[in-house]
């Protein structure tokens, strides 16, 4: 079957890649499927896969969402294996337009459009719905996106801002900033606040406290501090969520977001409770003179797991991107 009236959008993430058709001139996702991206050598197969199980021959044009810095014809995605060019792809599947976005200005677009019951409050308020609104999270990476509003719609912010470095404030950061140092050279806040980025963290700890560091995936230390069988662990999600905290308060100061702060990615909404009640408000808010303007300015969680994919129907009608 040809879907002449539809567009393909997709959101290629580190670990997942998400696909879901839109009737052209809508938004609105139709047909979403989650692929994990290890089971593909490459993009071309997920896409094929993808159109042959919803039973679609062709569509007629797609926008792609990905994880990449890359700006030329070819794009190697930045925390996995797949890569593609952008020529053969469009031909390969014969696309009169090929729009690639990265996925983290995709989640800033799709965040207006997420449903507020999918968007959980964790501090200050009320905010100014006409200012700036910063975008970011931890997931396989950390992405850092913003939203400038316009007189025609909302404008996306392309950034790299989850490779700024990483400030240490205390001696037991700048024993883990040393640490890091000696494994990275250059130490970004995404070697700490992302999946990776929490072993690393992990890791550090028990170098410094001298104990044992039983745990080799992040799934092992979130469960562990989840169920608070293991201090380490606890102590270890802990200080994830307070230097989270302090970036994003940074953030939000440079891109003056009085509009929002709103946290996405795949590891918040699974440690929700938790998150809530760590040290994520303090270091967001301890800003010294400008405490009051981090106090004022509304933190919610997305929880919706299609933001990106919702970002990217938008960006095929947005003319900004």
């Amino acid at each position: 079957m040809s879907r002449d009236g539809y567009a393909l959008v997709g959101d290629i993430g580190g670990t997942n890649a998400r696909f879901a058709l839109v009737r052209r001139g809508q938004a609105g996702l139709e047909s979403v499927q989650v692929r994990p991206c290890g089971d593909y050598t490459d993009l071309t197969g997920a896409i094929g896969d993808y159109l042959h199980e919803v039973g679609v021959d062709a569509v007629t044009e797609a926008c792609l969402a990905v994880a990449s810095s890359d700006r030329g014809n070819r794009v190697q995605l930045t925390n996995n294996h797949l890569c593609f060019d952008r020529d053969d792809l469009r031909r390969r599947f014969q696309w009169r337009s090929l729009k690639i976005v990265n996925d983290f200005t995709a989640m800033a677009l799709g965040v207006p459009q997420v449903d507020a019951a999918r968007l959980v409050h964790v501090c200050g308020g009320p905010g100014d719905p006409g200012r700036p609104r910063l975008v970011m999270g931890p997931g396989t990476g950390l992405g850092v996106s913003g939203l400038v509003p316009t007189r025609q719609g909302w404008v996306p912010l392309r950034t790299e801002g989850g490779h700024v470095d990483f400030a240490p404030v205390d001696d037991t950061e700048i024993a883990i900033l040393r640490l890091l140092t000696l494994r990275y050279g250059r130490v970004s806040v995404e070697r700490i606040l992302c999946g990776s980025g929490l072993l690393n963290l992990y890791q550090a700890h028990a170098d410094i406290q001298g104990l044992p560091a039983p745990f080799k995936a992040p799934e092992q230390i979130t469960e562990a501090a989840l169920g608070h069988a293991d201090a380490l662990a606890e102590q270890t999600l802990q200080h994830f969520c307070g230097i989270l905290g302090r970036v994003a308060g940074n953030a939000s100061l440079t891109l003056g977001s009085a509009g929002g702060v709103y946290l996405c990615g795949g590891i918040l909404p699974r440690i929700l409770q938790f998150f809530l009640a760590s040290p994520f408000q303090a270091g967001f808010e301890a800003k010294g003179r400008m405490t009051s303007v981090m106090v004022s300015t509304p933190v919610y969680v997305v929880t919706e797991p299609c933001t990106g994919l919702l970002g990217a129907a938008q960006a095929l009608i947005n003319p900004e991107v």
